[in-house]
């Protein structure tokens, strides 16, 4: 069994191929070629989680888990609040054949979903990217989407104005060609943007839905437990709502688990899955003035896929 590293993967999963591998993948998961058992949590201490994310793939077979330690705190200590490790298995004989950093795969196959589902739902000619988050998803996701939308200004929000700057200072001369904005607070970053990208562990809410004007792009993708919740009952009753894979926003998704339980709104709301729009099944965005809203939960499908990539390309 071999092990490859966070440097291994970021080698040998560049985005432009992590993004075209995240839609096909997602494409087969909505036309059911996914076994995808819902994450399970486990409490270690009441504020970190070790989380277990199994699944397979069909056509061709690939099967694995991914084991996940969640550790908020992490980030002060200059780590990533998610660590561990996707386990690859050989189909024919059931034995393990890799391990690999699960921290690298998570950040890339996450802003590629991210990216593919914008290219999908985005206007054309969106130019004004809001980042809702500092930590390593907003870096990823800044590289993710400046591939897929014609992207000049990137205003970006965090705790205070001061992390924003610092966040900016860090990243922005990874990408001259795009000018940088540090907000006094995510309503002010979110104001004039084409597309918003909510990235954060916060357990409560950092977008509202009366700030969104209609055009607008929304990812939701930080709150991947029910614990968390990033958008408000607002933004999603007045969005078309996309997912990517409906069982696991039903019970994990907590705005949209709220807003089904009281009433607000019925499973009808959701329009889609993200693959169905990809292949053609599902139009996507009704027209320039409609708000889109994907919300990521994050599958195994995607760390799958991506994992097999990786090592079948370590082996040349």
């Amino acid at each position: 069994m071999i092990h490859l590293s966070a440097d291994d993967v970021r080698r040998l999963l560049p985005m432009t191929e992590a993004i075209e591998t995240v839609e096909q993948t997602m494409i087969a998961v909505s036309q059911g070629k996914a076994n995808l058992p819902l994450r399970s949590l486990m409490d270690i201490d009441g504020t970190n989680k070790l989380g277990l994310m199994p699944g397979a793939l069909s056509d061709p077979t690939v099967y694995g888990v991914k084991l996940l330690s969640l550790f908020p705190g992490n980030p002060a200590r200059g780590l990533s609040s998610h660590i561990g490790v996707v386990v690859l298995f050989d189909p024919d004989t059931g034995a393990p054949i890799a391990t690999l950093d699960a921290d690298a795969i998570t950040a890339i196959r996450t802003a590629a979903a991210t990216a593919a589902a914008t290219r999908a739902l985005a206007r054309p000619k969106t130019r004004t990217l809001a980042i809702i988050g500092t930590g390593e998803q907003a870096e990823t996701h800044i590289d993710a989407l400046c591939r897929v939308r014609p992207i000049t200004d990137i205003r970006i929000a965090g705790r205070t104005p001061q992390r924003a700057a610092a966040f900016i200072e860090k990243v922005a001369p990874h990408h001259p060609r795009q000018n940088f904005i540090a907000a006094e607070n995510a309503k002010s970053a979110v104001e004039v943007a084409d597309i918003v990208c909510t990235v954060t562990s916060s357990p409560t809410l950092v977008l509202h839905g009366d700030w969104i004007d209609p055009g607008t792009h929304v990812n939701a993708v930080g709150a991947s437990i029910p614990v968390l919740q990033e958008i408000d009952e607002a933004l999603v009753l007045k969005s078309q709502l996309f997912v990517d894979y409906k069982p696991s926003a039903l019970a994990q998704a907590r705005e949209i688990m709220t807003a089904l339980e009281t009433g607000a709104m019925g499973t009808e709301h959701i329009r889609a899955e993200i693959g169905e729009v990809y292949q053609g099944q599902h139009p996507g965005r009704s027209g320039p003035d409609a708000i889109t809203l994907y919300r990521s939960l994050g599958i195994a499908a995607q760390d799958l896929a991506c994992a097999d990539l990786v090592l079948r390309k370590s082996r040349g």
